[in-house]
This record gives structure tokens, C-alpha cells and sequence, in this order.
């Protein structure tokens, strides 16, 4: 009797009802006469394939190893990457060496020249008492700490310099970091990480984008010192999106801007901060001892309560003519830096004689409050006396000690404009002892904003000296732009 046939029936009545059940047609496969589930099979030949890859052997050793001359040949043969990229033709510019302190007088190649070049704002450079209080930090604690704050790096004087700080601000604390361009780039990424929201203005510059770079947060950018921009820039991350008010979110700008000379507008800033609720980091290397009726930055410039801004970062080798940088804010801000901030936990402390200089530089401000008015009398001479200069525009704000010149219609070309303005720099220092720079950018420099010539601005330069830089720059102008054209 023959019983595959019923044994065959009832196997497929039984795949019918299971079909039925789940309403889900069930694969069969007939193997010898009998039908078997398809997944199995499939499942089988898929273990089976596993199994064979992985007995496989992952390498198979050449049948015949290589002799000594075919070595020798193949590395003969090999080209290894170049360390560096191959440098690209074009005009070689010499750097200007000093051989003199940077003052509103120095002495390049033996020659003295009028110094526009250096941020020395309140005329500090070789001013007697601080160049006294560095003699004796000198004599009391030598010329290096040897050791990182953290550490054994830590002396009284770098505690005063960061009181000094906080109160000349009416800040509860302060930290003094060992390089000035490094304290922005350290700050930010000691309190923005990845995930949160940094809103940041695309005109500024590198230590700041390099910040933005190492915190790996979310960096939006708004057209530059354009608070519409910024308005929107905020609603549109805001608006809608709940999982923006669980992070945290920042505004990043500069108060003068060092690309172009133009003044944050701080007071529509922190509008904007309170309306969206983010927090505000500013970079202020270009403020600090210059706006304000007592030069205390920004916030005095604006009337803005100090409190207001919760990270304030400044380099001290502008206007109080010594080296480091400083971040002051809430005690909380502070702490939390000192185990968190590459540039403070890691570095070697800022050499005492330094912070004994940046005390003293304050206090000289304090003193003698008239060097402000001397500092901006003399943007305001230096605004009259270029204004009318063929083929140059000042584009920087009337307050600023950043006196930015830019060509009236640029070539098209970054190069060919650098190129001009390092032509009309130099005629400018070979031809009248005139030493001014272009605004030089690094290839790692994202910003896009124009290029231009640079006029640092002191307190120490006196009327002649700005009517020497005004007179030459536009005489060499007018030769090397109408030679252009």
C-alpha cells in the first residue's frame, strides 16, 4: 500500500491552514515527493555557505617569497606621498624683521620707520613702570614657571593678575591662560561639545573658527556684524523645534572685529539672547582697554551689564603690551575651565614677569583714563587724514583702532588683491620709512571677507606721524593702482 500520497495531502492541508490563519502564503519546496518549508532550505543553504567561508583561509601566502633583488627593485620603484604640498609659483614677500621694540617708532634693517603694523593701542610698549615691575618679577621669580597651573605652575603673582582682572571688569572671576590666541580656541571647546548649537558671525577670524572647529558642535553662521541675519538665523533654529530648547546654544562674535574693524552691536545682541535664550561668547582681544569711558570693553561701550555675557575671552598682548589671554565670568565659568581647558590644564603657566606687566598695564589705565581720549583722537585724525585716498576705502568703524583700508573695486582675485595691497605696503616702508601690512590670511582662514591694509592705531603716535602714513599711502596708491588699470 502507498502511503506518500496521503502523507503528502495531509502535509499540504496542514501548510494551507497555517496559511489561512496568518493569511500569509507559506513557501514549500518537494524534496523526494514531500513538500518541506522553504524557509529551511533557505536557512540550510545560508548555514552551509557560513560554514564554508569560514574554513576559507584569509591569506594565502606567495607559492615563492620574493628574492633580494625584487625587493631592492620594488622599493627602487616606490614614491612615497610629500610631506608637504608642492608650493605654488608667485611672488616671494620678504617679512619685515624688527630690530627694535614695537613701538610707534621702530627700526627695520637699520632704518627707523613710522610703526602702523602693531596692536600696541594704548602706547605701552617700553613705558617705564611696567617695563620696571617686569625687572623685578624677573629678579622674585625668574623668567619661566616650569609647570602648568594645575600643577606646580601656580604662583601669587598670576592669583593677582586674575583678581585685577575681575575687579577692573566687575566680573567675580577671571583665568589667565599662557598665549593669547590660544584662550579663545581653548575656551570654547572647554563648553561647547558635540551636539550643541554655536550661531557664530562668519567674519571672524582664524582662533575662533579653530575653536568652533574643535568643540565638533553644530556651527551655524549669520552674514557678518548683520543683525537681521542673526535674527532669523536664531527663529529658524528655534522655531518649532522642541529638541533645540534641551541643548545648549550659543552666539559667538568678536567686538571689533579683527577682519574688518567693524563694532558688534552689543545691545541688539543680548535682545536677541534673551529672546531665544542662548548664551553669548565674547572674543574682545581688540576692546579690552579701548572702548568704553573707562576702557573696560563692550559692555561699558554699550551700557550692558557685565553679567549679561556669560563668557568674555580677551589676548593681553594688545592694549596692555604683554602676552597671554585672560576669560572672566561667573565663578562657576571660571572652575570649570581649570580642569576642562586644553590650553590652561596642559600649558605651562604665563611667565610671571608677564603678569606682573598685564597688573601694571591696568593699572596705568586707571591712572590716566586721558590716553583713551588720545587713542580715539587720534582714529578720528587718521580717518580725516586717509579719507579721499585713490583707490583705498576706510571700511572699519569710527571708533575703532583698527583702521581697515580696502580697494575700491577688487580684481575679482584674493591673490591679485593681496598682491596689490603687499605692493602698495611696500613701497609705502621702502620709499617713506612706512611700516602698514595687509590683512594676511592663512589657507586654514575660512573667512571670506575682503582683504586690506591694516593700521593699528596708539596712543603713542603723534599728528605727524599720522600725516607721514596718510601722505604716503596715498601717493603710492595712486602710482601702483593707476599702473594696475
Amino acid at each position: 500500500m502507498d502511503f506518500t500520497l496521503p502523507i503528502v495531502n495531509a502535509t499540504t492541508a496542514v501548510i494551507d491552514r497555517v496559511s489561512a490563519a496568518f493569511n500569509t502564503p507559506v513557501a514549500c519546496a518537494v524534496v523526494f515527493g514531500v513538500h518541506i518549508d522553504g524557509y529551511l532550505v533557505a536557512g540550510g543553504l545560508l548555514i552551509a555557505f557560513i560554514v564554508f567561508q569560514l574554513s576559507r583561509k584569509s591569506y594565502k601566502p606567495p607559492k615563492k617569497p620574493l628574492c633580494e633583488k625584487e625587493v631592492d627593485e620594488l622599493c627602487d620603484e616606490w614614491e612615497p606621498e610629500p610631506l608637504c604640498p608642492p608650493i605654488k609659483e608667485g611672488p616671494q614677500i620678504d617679512t619685515p624683521i624688527l630690530e627694535s621694540a614695537a613701538g610707534p617708532h621702530t627700526t627695520i634693517d637699520g632704518k627707523e620707520v613710522v610703526n602702523f603694523a602693531s596692536a600696541n593701542y594704548l602706547g605701552l610698549i617700553g613705558n617705564e613702570k611696567i617695563t620696571d615691575s617686569c625687572v623685578g618679577a624677573l629678579k622674585k621669580y625668574g623668567v619661566g614657571s616650569c609647570g602648568p597651573r594645575g600643577f606646580y605652575g601656580t604662583i601669587d603673582v598670576h592669583l593677582d593678575c586674575e583678581a585685577k582682572i575681575a575687579n577692573f571688569l566687575g566680573t567675580p572671576d577671571s583665568i589667565l591662560y599662557s598665549y593669547g590666541i590660544s584662550t579663545i580656541f581653548s575656551v570654547i571647546p572647554a563648553f561647547c561639545k558635540k551636539g550643541d548649537i554655536i550661531v557664530a558671525d562668519e567674519g571672524v577670524h582664524w582662533a575662533v573658527q579653530n575653536g568652533l572647529y574643535l568643540s565638533r558642535s553644530t556651527v551655524v553662521y549669520f552674514e557678518h556684524n548683520d543683525m537681521a541675519s542673526l535674527a532669523h538665523t536664531l527663529e529658524k533654529i528655534t522655531c518649532g523645534n522642541k529638541r533645540s530648547e534641551k541643548i545648549r546654544r550659543y552666539i559667538v562674535v568678536e567686538s571689533i572685529y579683527q577682519n574688518s574693524g567693524h563694532i558688534a552691536p552689543l545691545d541688539e545682541i543680548i535682545k536677541l539672547r534673551d529672546k531665544y535664550r542662548f548664551r553669548v561668547i565674547l572674543e574682545e582681544s581688540h576692546s579690552f582697554g579701548v572702548l568704553g569711558k573707562s576702557g573696560r570693553g563692550l559692555a561699558e561701550h554699550y551700557g550692558v551689564p557685565i553679567d549679561k555675557i556669560d563668557i568674555i575671552t580677551a589676548a593681553m598682548g594688545n592694549a596692555l603690551a604683554s602676552d597671554g589671554g585672560f576669560c572672566t565670568g561667573s565663578a562657576r565659568v571660571v572652575d570649570h575651565q581649570r580642569l576642562s581647558s586644553a590650553g590652561y590644564v596642559f600649558s605651562a603657566s604665563l611667565p610671571p614677569y608677564l603678569a606682573s606687566a598685564a597688573i601694571s598695564a591696568v593699572n596705568y589705565l586707571e591712572e590716566n583714563p586721558s590716553v583713551l581720549t588720545k587713542l580715539r583722537s587720534n582714529v578720528a585724525l587718521l580717518h580725516k587724514g586717509l579719507s579721499g585716498t585713490p583707490g583705498l576705502q576706510i571700511s572699519s568703524h569710527v571708533l575703532s583702532p583698527i583702521v581697515f583700508l580696502k580697494l575700491n573695486k577688487s580684481t575679482g582675485s584674493l591673490a591679485t588683491d593681496l598682491d596689490l595691497l603687499e605692493t602698495i605696503a611696500g613701497q609705502a616702508l621702502k620709499e617713506d620709512s612706512v611700516f602698514v601690512v595687509p590683512s594676511k590670511r592663512s589657507t586654514l582662514d575660512r573667512c571670506k571677507l575682503p582683504v586690506g591694509i591694516r593700521l593699528f592705531v596708539s596712543a603713542g603716535h603723534t599728528e605727524s606721524d599720522i600725516s607721514k602714513v596718510c601722505s604716503s599711502l596715498k601717493k603710492v596708491s595712486a602710482s601702483v593702482l593707476s599702473n594696475h588699470n
